[in-house]
């Protein structure tokens, strides 16, 4: 064994012990629900469901890589007092010298110089049982030695439209990604409310891998209708019943304009991003590429709805799959573990379990009943969504995640809906040196 590997070995072992001991402080997490459970027998008494939700379309967003406090943890400073708000001293250890530490501060660019850490082992670091303190030794990079891009933010001189966006519309501070991990797994949580098993960005490699139920079946079931619009990858995709039954329902971005123009969206759209391009091409927000055209992207599908026919019974649910390995400064609580599908460790993988949610990231409920200026400080993650949709259409839950996830009816007023007429929101700002910066080598 080697130094390095001996010292990685022992530092696992030390997390998780300090894992262990945050999980032995805390309470588990209420599960009283399982798979099947019925929005009727999960609601509190009243709570509205079905039909009484005066909801006809639902748009779900999802970009890539971004925390709450890289993103949004400015919202409190400039116009949304009741958003948790980013601590001006917050830090982290810096690797490159000991005893010092790296603050959070702004960053005016528009292009990282690298990626950053969102792997399974890696996100268990930053969280470091709950310290909060592993993003910077994480996200040392030979562009970056300190990691010190990690403790970066942004705020409306650069992300002008989230935050007239998030300002107006209904937000939550305690939305969660739904495991301590990277992409896929996290999405895997929206669709099936679990990621049966898997830790990585894994692929089905034949016909029929990847056979799980998801919401695509459950809505097929009831006879609701829907569709993924994309010009890149549809994530839907990667389900067998998606590849083998339902290609058809897999439409471009063309069509979704074209059915927004026309109120002829389905009951349920996914919106998925285009994955891959230059930096001034991909729109899902991922680093390195620019942020400022993923924005873009987002404003242009909710001008879409917001201008539809559908708008007066629409919602639109925006969040990000994960933090990216971008810093956040909340500890995410214990979770429900899905299924008996343990996670699927590889050797250096850290050992833990699916008892966790991931890290904070940000979160908009756009909508005629969104609730004006309102922060839910409600624990919320990816099931939450899919609960909603399960909650409108009374679907039976897949897992005992989404069954015991609170389905965010405290962002809606569905008796007196505060944006019948959309509000004007800017245009979505993309600078000339951003697009300068993010096109050089």
């Amino acid at each position: 064994m080697t130094g390095q590997t001996l010292l990685f070995a022992v530092f696992s072992s030390a997390l998780a012990v300090a894992a262990g001991r945050a999980s032995a402080e805390e309470p588990p997490a209420v599960c009283p629900f399982g798979p099947g459970a019925r929005p009727a027998d999960t609601l509190p008494a009243g709570a509205p469901h079905g039909a009484q939700i005066p909801i006809d379309t639902i748009v779900v967003l999802m970009q890539e890589n971004r925390s709450f406090d890289h993103y949004m943890g400015r919202l409190h400073a400039q116009g949304k007092r009741d958003s948790e708000p980013l601590p001006k001293t917050a830090s982290n250890p810096d690797p490159t010298a000991p005893g010092h530490t790296i603050r959070v501060f702004h960053d005016p660019r528009r292009c990282e110089v690298a990626d950053l850490a969102h792997g399974w082992t890696q996100v268990h670091e930053e969280f470091n049982g709950g310290a909060m303190d592993g993003f910077t030794a994480a996200n040392a990079n030979p562009a970056d030695p300190s990691g010190r891009r990690a403790m970066a933010y942004y705020d409306e001189r650069d992300l002008n439209f989230y935050y007239a966006l998030y300002r107006r519309f209904a937000t939550a501070d305690r939305y969660f990604s739904s495991l301590l991990g990277p992409t896929f797994p996290n999405r895997y949580y929206l669709v099936a409310g679990t990621s049966f098993g898997h830790i990585d960005n894994d692929l089905p490699m034949a016909v029929g891998q990847f056979a799980q139920r998801a919401i695509y079946n459950l809505l097929d079931e009831a006879g609701v209708t829907w569709r993924v619009y994309t010009d890149d990858l549809p994530f839907g995709l990667l389900f067998a019943y998606v590849r083998n039954h339902r290609s058809a329902n897999l439409l471009s971005m063309a069509d979704y304009f074209a059915d927004a123009r026309a109120g002829t969206l389905p009951q349920v759209s996914f919106v998925d991003p285009a994955f891959e391009g230059s930096r001034n091409e991909e729109n899902d927000e991922h680093p390195p590429a620019n942020q400022q055209i993923g924005q873009a992207f987002i404003a242009s599908i909710l001008q879409a709805l917001l201008h539809s026919p559908a708008w007066p019974h629409a919602a639109a649910f925006l969040t990000y799959d994960e933090h990216g390995g971008f810093f956040d400064h909340v500890p995410p609580p214990p979770a429900c573990i899905p299924d008996d599908i343990p996670p699927k460790l590889g050797p250096g993988d850290t050992p833990a379990a699916f008892d966790r949610y991931g890290i904070r990231v940000p979160f908009v409920v756009v909508s005629p009943f969104a609730r004006r200026r309102f922060v839910s400080h409600r624990v919320y993650d990816h099931t939450s969504i899919l609960r909603f949709i399960e909650t409108r259409h009374d679907l039976p839950a897949l897992t005992r995640r989404d069954a015991n996830a609170d389905p965010m009816l405290e962002l809606f007023d569905f008796d007196h809906p505060d944006f019948v007429q959309p509000p004007h929101l800017p245009r979505a700002r993309i600078e000339r040196a951003g697009l300068a910066e993010c096109a050089a080598p």
